[in-house]
This record gives C-alpha cells, structure tokens and sequence, in this order.
C-alpha cells in the first residue's frame, strides 16, 4: 500500500469509529453551539461597559473557534492514545505498515474535518444568534488553514498526553487542567489589558494565542493575520513531531 492509501484507511475507520459514538458527535456540535447562546445571546458584549465581554461581538468571534479547536482535538486523540494502549491496538498496528506518523496524521485529518464543521456551524451561529458581522472576503477564506493547522497543533499536544497519562480518565483531567488556562490566558475571552502587565509578555508563550490574533484579524479589525498563520504552521509541525514520537513504540 502507499502512504496515501495507508493514510485513508486509517482515516476512514477513524471517521467511522467517531461516527458510532453517537454522545461524541452530539456534544462535538452541541458545546460549541451552547457557548455561542450562553456567550452571545444571553450574557451579550457589553462595548465600553469595562470588564469581560466589554468589546464588540466581532471580537469574541476568535474566542468561540479557539473552543472547539482547543479542547476537542486533546480529549479525542488522547482517550484514543489511551484506549489503544488499553486495549493493545498498539501492538497490533505494529504489525501492519502504518506508521505512527500516518496514525497520527490520520486522526488529525479525521479532526480537521470534524472540527471544520463545528467551527462552520459556530461563524453561522455567531451571526444569527449575535448578530456579528463576518466579513465577506476572499481573505476570510484563511480561516481554513487556521482551524486546520491550530487542530494538528492540538492533535499532536494530546497525543503527548494520551501516552504520558495512566488512563483515559486521566486523560481527560490532563487535558481540562491544560486547556481551561490556555483558553482564557490567550487572548481569547480576556483581554491583554485585563492581566497584569508583567504578565501580557506570557500571552506570545500559547500557540492558541496566534490562532486567536490571526483568526482575529479575519474576522473583527484587520491587522496582520500572515505572520501569526507561519508561527501557528511552525508551531503545529512541532507539536506533530512530538506528538509523532510520543505514541507509544511497539516495533
């Protein structure tokens, strides 16, 4: 087999072992719709209010990808990394010519997509429930490349955990306890003028930080969206390579 074929074998009973976790594609939909309605409709942006939500609608629109791009990504390929390990899967696809890098990107294309869709469902929300305007221009096309190199960034980061945590349980707490500081502490929800000064520097240590300011300058302000795409293209290859190196070695 080739490595493109080797690559969508593993792709497609990934797609369809999520497909058959019907709780899983359910909440992979609904938490992103039920922060947009919470968030956007019933705590509402308050512009010169002072405070969290204190900026326009358009702002928090980076925020609201940066969830699902966050945190699916390391709860799935984590509790896959750990239920593989449980159940031996490991030492099976030893014997096959898969690779741990095609395993790997493999999930991650399965997440891409999966992902890609959430965040689509997310932007419509965002501008139905809110009210916020999306720009309509071929730039805003680059959201792609965004969601999809922030998701192997991502993929890659829970594979880490997936081998270094004992359990898919702990997996999940890994996960939630690396998360939840990111989300909040990269310009997502708060912003930099909110922290401490001494701790503004901290923000360029997050790699959500450049999807966030790149998907940003998309959507809400303009600004210089290309550099942060190069940081966060730089960044995902070397979260994929640790990831890569990380799962667990049977050969």
């Amino acid at each position: 087999m080739s490595l493109a074929a080797r690559v969508r074998a593993e792709f497609v009973a990934s797609w369809h072992a999520f497909l058959r976790r019907r709780t899983a594609v359910f909440f992979t939909f609904f938490f992103p719709a039920i922060i947009v309605v919470i968030f956007g409709a019933l705590v509402q942006t308050q512009p010169t209010g002072g405070g969290l939500f204190a900026e326009p609608k358009e702002y928090y629109i980076a925020g609201y990808l940066a969830v699902v791009v966050l945190f699916t990504p390391l709860s799935r390929v984590g509790s896959t990394i750990a239920r593989h390990r449980e159940g031996s899967r490991f030492e099976k696809l030893a014997t096959t010519p898969l690779s741990r890098a095609e395993w790997l990107l493999a999930h991650s294309l399965v997440n891409v997509v999966v992902i890609g869709l959430a965040a689509l469902l997310l932007l419509a929300l965002s501008a139905l429930v809110t009210g916020a305007s999306i720009p309509l221009a071929p730039a805003t096309l680059a959201i792609v490349p965004f969601v999809a190199l922030g998701v192997t960034l991502f993929c890659g980061l829970g594979a880490v955990i997936g081998s270094v945590a004992d359990s898919q349980d702990g997996v999940i707490a890994a996960s939630n306890a690396i998360a939840l500081p990111l989300l909040f502490l990269s310009e997502t929800f708060v912003t930099p003028d909110l922290l401490p000064p001494w701790f503004v520097p901290a923000l360029n240590l997050s790699p959500l930080t450049y999807f966030a300011r790149g998907v940003r300058a998309l959507t809400y302000g303009g600004g210089d969206w290309l550099t942060n795409l190069a940081v966060l293209a730089v960044l995902a290859v070397a979260f994929f390579a640790a990831g890569t190196a990380a799962i667990p070695r049977t050969d």
